[in-house]
């Protein structure tokens, strides 16, 4: 391709150069003549002319002709005069002398008119008035090329060196083809014959045009830090805001250990009854497609509680026995007010010795049969963790401390203080299975409640640990200072253990075989009704026994109740404090029509006390308390953040060493497009651990979010604080740098954090798909199945294996809601908006296109897409954010 010169003429165009049709060269019409530019003459503009100064206008002489064009490359310039046709003032007095030529001496004039006409030549890339310009490129003829071109046409220009200038058309179509900057033009020479008072009275914006000559902000760029911005106050103001409440609560009145409770409330302490409390387990009937609410779209179900009523005086300890589904644990659940999935009826009150009921609903402190406890906390941290937040807020730190302490000393747990509980897989030996019970037990003490209900709290323990523990509950029933009230479900306790029992209540079947005093009074009892317990026998296994095989004498009968004026020795058979503040209930009796629709469907029992739904300590101090525990495990647990860090180091290094120096062939290029795709696609894959991470801790939390210490929100923020920055974020950028700079991708700082950006975003949105995974299903298996599926389907149509375009419309439109996709596309833009150019040769032919046409070519991506992508990535992030936030609050609850 031989060598042709092109050049350019600049007239009062500071915005590009406009086409026009009547006259060549860019020429005006007026009138039957045009107005040729300088270097133009003839009757439309199709001649150039050759030597002369640019004051001469049609007198210049016209360059010669060879076979119909004008041959300019061979004009004779003046002295003063240079570039392409001798357009291009070069001394101030080559535009002086050619003014004086064509207008007379400037002096004279200036004598005259009173107007100074002396000219300098600026060599400046700046226009005054008509500035001309002298370039040279080696291509072919482009005059068509540029003349079909629509929209505007600029010229750009790098500052001069060495007298000239390296200078470029900028189009859309140009940026296309040869890259961002254009279609280049080099060796550019600049010179304009400009009045001296033009010069001096435009220095100051002259200095001001060249002081503003760096790029501005783009919108996409003004709007993402004006979230940034937004988001960034927003947490300022919730800080304030939750500082502002903290304060307010624990400056207010009622400080100490007891709270609202007065010491006379705590010292005489609160009993408990159920009247005719029933549970019945129901299935949806089949035969829809939807499901209904409706009364009649349930079967009758199977009754699990029926007609069971109790009492429990202040300070009293009662045993729950019976054989395994007689409802023990059912009994136990309804009257400490968790979420059942079945129904429930019957009636819970409350009251102090005197007979009355108490001023609020008293404290119920509740423990499981499985011990579900933090084991990475030593024992006192474990406890000192729930003071902080189930203890009031106006209560001290120091007061929490000795509550705590003082907890330790009646558990007889003091030496295990400092002890880590440990004792699930890979975290090392703990603490004992009875010394895990007690820790438990005190984790509920710890915020003083009045009623303390345990669902088999000796079971899985030798003989000797289980009468460890029930002669502590024992202890806290007889404190004189604060007796709280103690309800046990046991499974099958020895006679020592059976001993420490005051009130004892025996279910056979969801009904009550006895209800009373404990000792010998049942065994006497069952003895007055034919059934003697035999000698040197135990008499909880005789009460067992009975349970798991009634006679058909003792069935028939009417169920022995506290309520009952007919019942053994010992029992309260005289009218019963409290039962005139019992809500009225239909009775669940066997030949009630209605029966499965007495009670209410939220599992809960009737109360004149309900619960209260708020948090004794605020939001900051929740996330205060649960920051500091996730600090100590990260700390404490060490492993997790190592492999994730090692790992993106080690991927990182073989992800670059794969891609390492990647050229800027058509084949590099497809190279660093999967560079790209191997990032983003690595990033999805390591997320899986955060979905592992909550399946995890998931029972620790619904544990505690049952037993109020936090709420939600505040949980998921620490998760996301003490999770997603060191195992995701981190890792992310770990892993990012080393491949970018052994890949050798765009050396340009702004472009990599532009890289990094998209990537810990794209991050951010994965952890946290993850995370609404987790929470959604109760099967972690399932969960992990769905994660590998999305990341499967989002490589899919993230538009590297297949070009976006060529999908078939009926499933084109899912790669919108491929997260990867956008990913990847930012990713690439960013990357070929460095003015990336693609230098080849195909079949000997050399290649020299813009990187930007390829991408668009073989990928679908749009040049201008990255900001439309970062966007779409955070909206991906909020909206993962807000459903596992809806998730977490209405779905991950404890259900029983």
């Amino acid at each position: 391709m031989a060598p042709a010169i092109l050049w350019a003429l600049i007239g009062l165009l500071p915005t590009g150069i406009l086409a026009q049709t009547t006259c060549s060269n860019y020429g005006s019409a007026n009138g039957t003549q045009c107005a040729c530019p300088p270097g133009f003459a003839g009757s439309t503009c199709a001649e150039a002319t050759c030597g002369g100064t640019i004051f001469q206008g049609l007198s210049r002489p016209l360059a010669s002709a060879t076979n119909g064009l004008s041959n300019i490359t061979t004009c004779p310039c003046q002295d003063g005069w240079g570039g392409v046709g001798c357009n291009v003032c070069q001394t101030n007095q080559a535009c002086q002398s050619g003014y004086n030529s064509v207008f007379g001496d400037a002096a004279s004039t200036a004598a005259a008119t009173g107007f100074d006409a002396s000219l300098q030549c600026n060599t400046a890339p700046r226009v005054y008035a008509s500035g001309e310009m002298s370039c040279q490129v080696i291509i072919a003829d482009l005059t068509k090329t540029i003349n079909s071109l629509g929209g505007t046409l600029g010229i750009k220009c790098d500052p001069p060196s060495n007298g000239s200038s390296t200078c470029s058309f900028v189009q859309d179509i140009l940026k296309s083809l040869f890259g961002a900057n254009g279609l280049q033009l080099s060796s550019c020479t600049f010179g304009e014959c400009v009045q001296n008072a033009v010069v001096t009275g435009n220095s100051n914006s002259t200095a001001t045009t060249t002081s503003s000559g760096g790029s501005s902000l783009g919108g996409g760029v003004i709007a993402g830090l004006a979230v940034v911005g937004a988001l960034l106050l927003l947490a300022v103001i919730g800080i304030v805001w939750g500082w502002l409440v903290q304060r307010k609560a624990r400056a207010a009145a009622g400080s100490g250990l007891g709270g609202t409770a007065s010491q006379a409330e705590r010292k005489a302490g609160v009993g408990i009854e159920w009247v005719d409390v029933g549970y019945t387990i129901q299935t949806r009937k089949r035969g829809g497609l939807l499901p209904t609410r409706g009364a009649n779209d349930f079967d009758d179900g199977k009754v699990i509680l029926n007609g069971i009523s109790g009492r429990v005086q202040p300070g009293e300890m009662m045993a729950i026995l019976g054989p395994s589904g007689a409802g023990k644990t059912s009994l136990i659940e309804l009257l400490a007010g968790k979420n059942k999935d079945g129904i429930a009826s019957g009636a819970l009150t409350f009251f102090t010795p005197s007979g009355t009921p108490p001023p609020r609903r008293p404290r119920i402190g509740f423990v499981d049969q499985t011990d579900i406890l933090p084991s990475t906390l030593t024992v006192k941290e474990a406890l000192l963790f729930a003071a902080r937040l189930r203890l009031p807020e106006s209560v001290s730190e120091a007061d929490k401390a000795a509550r705590v302490f003082e907890v330790m000393q009646q558990l007889g747990i003091s030496d295990l203080a400092d002890m880590k509980i440990g004792g699930t897989f890979g975290q090392g030996r703990g603490v004992s299975g009875g010394e895990m019970r007690r820790i438990s037990i005190g984790l509920e003490l710890v915020a003083r409640p009045e009623i303390l209900i345990l669902d088999e709290p000796t079971s899985g323990l030798d003989s000797a640990s289980a009468l460890k523990v029930a002669t502590v509950l024992q202890q806290l029933a007889r404190d004189p200072d604060s007796p709280t009230t103690v309800i046990a479900s046991i499974h099958q306790p020895s006679s020592q253990l059976y001993r420490t029992f005051d009130q004892l209540l025996v279910l056979s079947k969801g009904r009550t075989l006895y209800s009373g005093a404990g000792g010998a009074a049942p065994t006497t009892y069952f003895a007055s009704r034919g059934y003697p317990c035999p000698d040197m026998y135990n008499p909880a296994d005789h009460l067992l026994d009975l349970a798991t095989a009634p006679p058909s004498t003792l069935t028939s009968r009417p169920n022995v109740s506290s309520s009952s004026t007919e019942g053994p020795p010992g029992k309260v058979t005289n009218g019963t404090p409290g039962e005139k503040d019992a809500l009225e209930l239909r009775p669940l009796g066997s030949n009630s029509p209605s029966r499965k629709w007495i009670g209410s469907r939220d599992g809960k029992l009737a109360t004149s006390h309900p619960d209260s739904l708020g948090y004794p300590s605020t939001f900051l101090t929740q996330l205060e308390v649960l920051s500091g525990r996730e600090w100590t495990n990260l700390k404490r647990d060490k492993s997790l953040f190592i492999a994730h860090f090692g790992v993106a180091a080690i991927l990182g290094v073989f992800c670059g060493g794969l891609y390492y120096n990647t050229g800027i062939t058509i084949a590099g290029f497809q190279s660093r497009v999967g560079c790209l795709f191997f990032l983003g696609s690595l990033i999805s894959f390591m997320s899986l651990s955060a979905l592992y991470n909550i399946v995890e801790i998931k029972p620790l939390f619904l544990r505690e979010r049952a037993g109020r210490y936090y709420s939600p929100s505040a949980w998921l923020l620490a998760r996301v604080l003490f999770d997603v920055i060191p195992l995701r974020i981190i890792p992310t950028i770990v892993v990012s740098t080393i491949t970018y700079w052994m890949a050798g991708l765009s050396a340009d700082a702004a472009r990599f954090f532009k890289f990094l950006l998209i990537l810990v975003l794209f991050s951010l949105a994965m952890a946290l798909y993850n995370f609404l995974l987790a929470c959604t299903f109760s099967n972690g298996g399932i969960a992990i199945l769905l994660s590998a599926l999305f990341n499967l389907f989002t490589m899919t149509f993230a538009g590297f294996f297949v070009h976006l375009d060529t999908i078939p419309p009926v499933l084109r439109w899912l790669q919108w809601l491929c997260p990867l996709k956008y990913c990847l596309e930012a990713l690439s833009v960013n990357e070929v908006g460095s003015g990336l150019m693609i230098q080849d040769s195909l079949q000997g032919v050399p290649v020299n296109i813009s990187a930007q046409l390829i991408m668009t070519m073989l990928f679908g991506f749009g040049p201008n897409n990255y900001y439309r992508d970062v966007l779409v990535i955070f909206a991906f992030v909020a909206g993962f954010a807000v459903a596992t936030i809806g998730t977490v609050w209405w779905l991950l609850r404890e259900r029983r």
